[in-house]
């Protein structure tokens, strides 16, 4: 429902996996295969110099400041700029407005928290539910439109037709309060504090 770049982070997180398991298979084999691990250490030992020639080979200004020292940092700047881009871009979407309506003698706004506390309001008294929180989100490939995600921490053993029930009926009292309908998500979770909890009683 938000702007999270899902395609991009899968794909991130499968090639920093292939790198990881690359490197933990050259670590095992290395560890195990003494003729692997003296011509790994030939290899980086041939490697390496031929780095220093290069780097002495391209000096900036007969300066000790090697071109290719300069590429490695502007690289670097270039990908700390973009995973910062990269973080900042994670969840975002999230609106603090649930609607607005235009007139013309003014605009009206209903804040994201007037569902919240609606939605914890009409569960309360519902056994079946643990917690339940409501944040209004930007619809992705709509003109400004938002949409509700309602999260729902069922008890162990709760009915997920009947929490599904009790969540539509709020959901349409949230519609017929604004006037509109809204697009909505319902993710109902059942975690460790459902399993430890306890149902309080009165007598």
């Amino acid at each position: 429902m938000n702007s999270t770049h899902r395609g991009l982070n899968r794909a991130l997180l499968g090639v920093l996996g292939v790198l990881l398991l690359a490197a933990g298979a050259l670590a095992a084999v290395a560890g195990t295969s003494r003729g692997f691990a003296l011509a790994w250490t030939r290899t980086g030992t041939r490697v390496w110099a031929r780095i220093q020639e290069e780097l002495g080979a391209a000096r900036i200004l007969e300066s000790d400041v090697s071109w290719w020292t300069a590429a490695v940092v502007a690289l670097l700047l270039t990908l700390g700029a973009l995973l910062v881009w990269w973080i900042a871009s994670q969840g975002s979407g999230r609106s603090n407005q649930l609607a607005r309506t235009e007139a013309p003698d003014g605009a009206t706004a209903v804040d994201a928290n007037v569902a919240d506390q609606a939605v914890k309001a009409a569960l309360a008294a519902n056994a079946a539910v643990l917690y339940a929180s409501a944040q209004s989100w930007r619809v992705r490939s709509s003109h400004g439109e938002t949409g509700l995600k309602l999260t729902i921490q069922a008890r162990t053993g709760a009915s997920p037709t009947e929490l599904m029930d009790a969540v539509g009926q709020v959901v349409d009292g949230l519609d017929g309060l604004l006037g509109i309908q809204l697009p909505v998500l319902v993710r109902i979770t059942a975690g460790t504090r459902a399993k430890f909890s306890r149902t309080m009683r009165v007598a």
